[in-house]
Parts: C-alpha cells; structure tokens; sequence
C-alpha cells in the first residue's frame, strides 16, 4: 500500500502541491477570526453542586468578580490639590466606557437621620470640593468615623485607600476589555504623573488583562524563538538551507492551520491554546528530520533522486505515522476530561499533530524531487564521527557494563520516588505570574493593607421570607463576621450587618461608638427608620447584600492570594467548625454537600443554610480537578501507548521493554519537581501525558531498525543491537536535541507554568533519549533471546526505516512517467559509494 502512495504523491506532485496551499489559504482565511480568550475558564464540571450554586449566586446578587481596585498609600493624597485631582480622576474614571460605578474616597456616602420623616438617606461627605486643607481634614476625619469604610475604601491604622471600580461584564467577556483597561490606566497614569503618587493595581479585570496581554505576547516570541532554534539546528544537521527553509515551511503552515483550527471550531486561545503553535514547531519539525535524513541515505546508497524519495514515503510514511500517532496520544487524552479548556487544547493539537504528518509526508518529498540531488558536503552528517564515537560509547556500556547501567537505574529511580513523596499540590488565582512581577506586587499592597482583593462569599440562608432583619439572626451573623475578622487572610466582611449598624451610628447622630448592633429597645426606633426609607441608593445597596425576599443574607469578603492548601484549610478547619458552632449545638442536625452547610432544628424542621462560593474558590477548586483528571489522562496515555506497541510488535518482552526506559524520565521529572519544589499544578501535570507520547517514538525507531536487524543477522542479539544503534542512534539524537533545544525556549515564559512545562519537558525528553539508547537495549540484552517469527498481522513487519536493496524492485517506477533528467555527470567528489546513478 505504501508503495502506491508514494508513486501517488511523486506522479500527481504538482496538483499535491495547489491542493495544500489551497486548504491552507482556507485555514489563512479564518485564521484572521482568531480570538483570544478574555475570561478565567470554568473548569469545574457544570454538574457540580458548586458550580450549580455558584450560578445561582450570580443569579440572585449579580458577578463577584468584576471589580478592579486602585491603591495608593501616601500621605499626598491628603493633600488638598491632590485630593481635588483624586476627586477629578473619579469622576473622569465613570465616564469610561464600560465603567458601572466607582467608589473613592471623594465620592464617599454617609447614613444621615431625617428626624422629620422619621427615616434614613443618604449624604455625600464631601458635598463640594473642600477649598482648605483644615476643611479636607474635617471632613477625613468624617470619614474615619465610619465603620462601615474602614478595611474596604480605607485602612485607618496604615492610611491606605482605594479606588473601586466596577466594571460592565459584557466588556470584561469580550476584546474591548482591553480598550476599557487602557482607558483607565491612561487616567490613573495621568493622576500618578501629575501628582507622584504610586498606584496599585489588582482584582481580577486587572489580572485577566494582564495575562491575555502576555499569553498574546509569548504567543508570537515563542513562535518565532521555535522557527529560530529548529532552523539553526536542523542547518548544524544538514548544512543545508534547503534542509532549513522547508521544513520550516511545513510548519509555518502547520501554525496556520492550528490557528484556522481555533477558529472553525469556535475557540479561543487561551493560556494552553496559545502554546499549540509553538509545540507543534517543535514536535513537528522530527518529521522532516526522519525523512531528510531516510532521503540522504537512500541516494548515497544508489544515487537516484526519485527512487529515494519514493522510499522515503513507502517506509518512513508508516513510521512518521505511527510515531505521530503516540505523540498525538498525549494530547489526544486530554478530551476525555470533560474539561473545556484541556478539551480543546487536545482537540486542536491532535488534529494538527495529523496535519503535520500530511503536510510533511507531500510536501517534503515533492520539494526535493524539484531541487537538486544532495551534494557530497550535505551528506556527510551521515557520518558525524563525534555522534559516531557516542554511540560506539553506548554499545561498550550496553555490552560490558551492564551492571552498572541497572545499578545507576534503580539508583535514580530511587532517588527519584524519594523526590515524588515531596511534591505538593497547590494553585493559586495568580499562578502562572513570576514573584517579581508588578503584579504579584501590587497584590502584596492589597494583602498588606486590605487582606486580599480575591472574592469570596458567604450566603446565608435563614429559611424564612424577611428572616434576614430578625435581630436573633443578625446577631448570629455578626458573630461569624467577628470571626471573620480574626483571619490574617480575609479583609473585613461587608454585608447588611454593616449598614444595620451604620444605621444605629446615623441614630445617634454619627457618634463612631456606636457602629454596632441594635439591642432590644433601640431595635424597633431604628427598624421603624429602615422601614420607611426610600432613597434608592440605599435600596440598591441594600440589595446588594439580601435578596428580593429579605430570606438570604450575603457576606462579601476578599481573600489573599494564598493558595490552595491555605484556602482549604481555613473552609474546613476553621470556617466550618465555627458555622458548626454558630448555627449548630443541640437539638440541630447538620449536614453538607460541597461547600453548603445545613443546619436543621430537630424538633421544628426549621432550617438554616450557609454556603460558602465565589470565583475563587472555583477556581481553586477547579484547579484540583483539573489535575486529578489529569492523572486519569496520563494512565490513558500508558494504556493507549501500549496498546500501540502491542499492536507494533506482538511481543510481551518488547512492550515492557520499551515502556520502561520511557517512565524513567517521568519519574526523574517528578522527582525534579519535589527536590525542586516546583507544585503540582495544572501546567505541570500536562507535562507527563505529552512527554510520553513524545519519548516513546524513541523506542518505535530504535526497536523497528533492532528487529529488522535481527533477520540480517541470523536474529544474533548483540550484533543487532550494535548495528541498530550505530545507524538509528543517529536520527534519534537529532530528533531529541531539536525537542531538547525547543521546549527549552519555554524557561523563558513570564508565566511559571509554562516555564516549569519547558525545563521539566527538556529534561524528560533528553533523559528519554538517553533512556532509550542505554537502558532500552540494555534490557534486550538480558531478556530478549533474538528468535521470533516474522508476523505478517504485526504492524511493524511493514517497515523498515534503512535501505534495503531488494525493495526497489517493489517500487515500479515507470509509473511515475516523469520527465526528469539526473544528474549523470555528477562531480567526482558526489558520487554515490556504489558510484552508479539511474535514470528516471
């Protein structure tokens, strides 16, 4: 069969070539639609109780997650000139498109007692612009009256304050976030210049901006680093820049395709997504060293252009493809998550994965039977006499010293399990960013004077319509915000126990003392206040914080930025236990699903819920469950990989032989990753699945020559393994150090999962390399006996990748009736070995 399609591909070469490029200004064409993702992808199944109360949250009380936040710690911002710029840049920042409301200092509200109407409104503090400074430091001091303020738009003790600025969601979902974003910092950049005051950024606009600024930015150096570090090495290869400019072709086209991918299939690129292009540089460029390589040697062999690409496509076609195929394996695992965004990065890369291997099995062969034969110069990598004496190295070391090959094994593998016990699991909202970015900085302010600026909600559900108001019922809910309060890691909480209180300080006429709770008897003068209110400000902030039905109370707080592990375990060992503790005792039975709490009275059924959600911890969660099913992929990736071998070879010892030197290097990089401690984190986990199916390709290569081998040599074992490794060695070292030298690009990501993804994957595959041109020969040494039956059902019986000569007779090349002419008076210094040439 092999041999029809590559008479196929030289004969209709022409109409081959317009049918690619044709497909490919196809993919151009919506390539153009490209879209980066603009939002935090939702990770957790859709079926989760989490998830689903989640949603209703956003229902009931709108998104949590849509504020951005401006600090600013500096004593000049109480100074009167800037003081009336900072007012100036709050009332520039609300007009801004997609702006819904800021919240500043200047604009700042107070509870006001109307003893005529018997009811609450509303004040602005500073009513006008304050024309002194004796004026402006009256009325701060107004400010650091109120309660409800203090941790959320100023820190009283450190002088810290804050800009809230909220943010329309339908810009933040979309491109024109980053217009928003631009407009707003062109402002605050304009206040901080005029008055040099530093500011400080955070929440989560901020930091979604941020990263899809540079998921974009790495996107186009990650991609051009690739095509630079492969083309260098593969003309250190060939000395050759038809050998370099080609094969880069291939994949320049390969990198239209993932992009016209993304876009038919209605994606977007993301964190993982945009990595697609420049991994498939570097994964896809071995194609076209295998067949470069099969060419070069097939023409030294015979001298015949044709008759050697022809054999290029009849016997490395099935190898490419089979090795294509397991590395597409460990991308092709990840659509059995369920998860969107590794769904998509396993559907997109798998598909060009196949799309590499087309464009390179046509486009290859055809471009070199227009170009002239390899000269002399271009094939004497051939016999590279530094990779020679390395490879004559490894046969001494596999024949006289095994011993020490299975000692120096357990050895690592030892060390390496040691190292694997230390690996933590952890994630955090802003992972990815390096410690000295200007972002975790900023968010460091915030955590210092505002204990965080992440959201994370407390609803509480009291089981009854207006149940919220009653005073048994705010006191409990006072008493977890005391609670609350005590957590390094939390900033005050804001809810309706806030503004019950900030109406008993306006009862008595300011007076900061009395920021509290109502007792008893004051409790039906100030209901009495609330109830007639009507100012729809205060409606509207009511809202904010209890439903329609006055049933549900929520409590808003911000968390800092401190992990998983830490957010785990101040929900179940410290959150939990005093929920247990407020709303439990006896006579009440309590219950949980996720993240909600149900506390049931036993004599009354009466019931009360708490449920603890908001973006971060979903996100957080989704992260775990991101990396469990990662774990589920990366046994589905074994399993998948053996099957392939299986399929290959029909020999028990030879897929045990070949998949051990292929987990050694992933327990080396786990075991890197714990003496390291670098976590275990979505963008680290990915790393095992794809370097398996990467480094086994490895194995196929080498075991395919080895069994080829053992038919010429009368199936002697050590003859097969030295001839084995001497001319498949050659081939597997260019293919891992282009790999080597290509993931290794990605250590120089800002964002420190994908920089672990590139050292961890360097190393694996380099490891893998030696793995298999050491220990996987080794193996066969000691177990294998070299005697087997040729099986015409095993794949592998098909192939062979090196020249064998009685398999030109295989290709009828009359077929191709083509009208070229070779080179017959080739230079002396060209010719072939058996110094004859053929016509074609």
């Amino acid at each position: 069969m092999w041999n029809k399609i590559a008479i196929f591909i030289i004969k209709y070469r022409l109409r081959l070539m317009v049918v690619l490029a044709a497909l490919t200004a196809f993919m151009a064409y919506h390539a153009r639609n490209a879209e980066m993702s603009y939002d935090f992808a939702n990770v957790v199944s859709k079926d989760d109780v989490d998830m689903q109360y989640f949603q209703r949250f956003k229902q009931t009380f709108g998104e949590d997650g849509n504020i951005l936040v401006v600090g600013m710690q500096d004593n000049k911002a109480y100074r009167l000139q800037n003081f009336l710029e900072l007012k100036k840049l709050s009332d520039e920042l609300s007009q801004v498109e997609g702006v819904k409301a800021v919240i500043s200092l200047p604009n700042l509200v107070q509870v006001v007692k109307d003893t005529a109407e018997r009811r609450f409104t509303t004040a602005a503090i500073f009513p006008a612009a304050p024309e002194t400074q004796p004026e402006l430091d009256s009325l701060l001091q107004v400010v650091r009256n109120q309660g409800f303020y203090d941790g959320q738009i100023i820190n009283n003790k450190t002088g810290a304050t804050l800009l809230a600025i909220t943010l329309d969601p339908v810009y933040l979902n979309s491109a024109r976030r980053v217009e928003v974003m631009d407009n707003i910092t062109a402002h605050t950049e304009a206040f901080s210049k005029k008055t040099s005051i530093k500011l400080h950024y955070a929440g989560l606009p901020f930091v979604r901006a941020v990263m899809t600024t540079k998921v974009a930015a790495e996107m186009q150096l990650f991609l051009a680093l690739a095509l630079l570090v492969t083309g260098v090495t593969l003309f250190i290869f060939f000395r050759s820049f038809y050998a370099v400019i080609f094969p880069l072709l291939v994949i320049s086209m390969v990198v239209v395709w993932v992009l016209g991918t993304l876009s038919l299939l209605g994606f977007k690129i993301s964190l993982l997504t945009g990595l697609i292009p420049a991994i498939l540089v570097v994964i896809g460029i071995p194609n076209s060293t295998y067949l470069l390589t099969r060419y070069h040697y097939d023409y030294r062999k015979h001298g015949n252009k044709i008759m050697a690409l022809a054999r290029v496509i009849s016997k490395i076609g099935v190898v490419n493809l089979v090795t294509n195929t397991t590395t597409a394996i460990g991308f092709i695992v990840f659509t059995f998550t369920h998860v969107a965004i590794l769904y998509e990065f396993g559907v997109v890369a798998g598909i060009n994965i196949f799309v590499t291997y087309i464009i390179s099995i046509v486009l290859i062969p055809v471009v070199f039977s227009y170009l002239p034969p390899p000269s002399r110069r271009q094939l004497r990598h051939l016999d590279a006499r530094p990779l020679n004496k390395l490879l004559e190295f490894f046969d001494y070391i596999v024949h006289r010293k095994r011993h020490l090959v299975y000692f120096f094994t357990i050895l690592a593998v030892g060390v390496s399990l040691f190292g694997i016990t230390k690996v933590k699991t952890v994630s955090y909202m802003v992972d990815d960013l390096p410690e000295e970015s200007s972002v975790n900085a900023d968010l460091a302010f915030f955590e210092n004077h505002f204990s965080g600026v992440m959201p994370l909600e407390i609803i509480v559900d009291t089981g009854i319509k207006q149940g919220v108001m009653r005073l048994p019922n705010l006191r409990k809910l006072d008493q977890l915000e005391g609670f609350l309060r005590t957590q390094p890691i939390l900033s005050a909480p804001i809810s309706v126990v806030g503004l019950v209180k900030t109406a008993t300080q306006a009862f008595y006429e300011g007076d900061p003392n009395s920021y509290r709770l109502p007792d008893n008897t004051e409790r039906n003068f100030i209901f009495s206040y609330l109830a007639r209110q009507n100012d729809g400000a205060n409606q509207k902030l009511l809202r904010a914080f209890v439903d329609s039905t006055g049933q549900k109370a929520r409590i808003s707080l911000k968390v800092a930025d401190a992990g998983s592990r830490e957010l785990d375990t101040l929900i179940i060992r410290k959150i939990k236990p005093e929920l247990r503790e407020i709303y439990g005792g006896e006579g009440v039975s309590v219950s949980e699903e996720g993240n909600t709490m149900t506390f049931t009275r036993d004599d009354s059924g009466a019931q009360t819920t708490v449920s603890l959600t908001g973006t971060t911890l979903l996100f957080i969660k989704g992260n775990e469950y991101l990396i469990a099913n990662l774990q589920s992929s990366l046994l589905l990736a074994f399993v998948l990989v053996t099957i392939v071998i299986a399929l290959l070879f029909k020999s028990v010892r030879v897929v045990l032989s070949s998949l051990i030197p292929n987990m050694i290097p992933l327990l080396i990089a786990g075991g890197l990753m714990g003496f390291f401690n670098i976590p275990l984190k979505p963008s680290t986990a990915l790393i095992f699945s794809i370097a398996l199916g990467i480094a086994i390709d490895d194995s196929i290569h080498f075991l395919a020559k080895y069994r080829s081998e053992l038919l010429s040599n009368g199936f002697n074992v050590s003859r097969a393994i030295t001839t084995s490794l001497t001319e498949a060695g050659t081939s597997m070292i260019y293919t891992s150090v282009i790999l080597f030298f290509g993931f290794v690009i990605f250590a120089f990501s800002e964002f420190g999962g994908t920089k672990a993804l590139g050292v961890l994957m360097s190393v694996s595959l380099l490891i893998a390399l030696f793995t298999n041109l050491i220990i996987l020969p080794t193996l066969l040494m000691s177990f294998d006996s070299g005697k087997y039956k040729r099986d015409p059902y095993a794949l592998i019986e098909h192939y062979d990748e090196f020249y064998l000569e009685h398999e030109d007779e295989e290709l009828d090349l009359s077929q191709l009736k083509l009208r070229l002419e070779e080179e017959v008076n080739l230079e002396e210094d060209n010719k072939p070995e058996n110094g004859k040439v053929q016509r074609v």
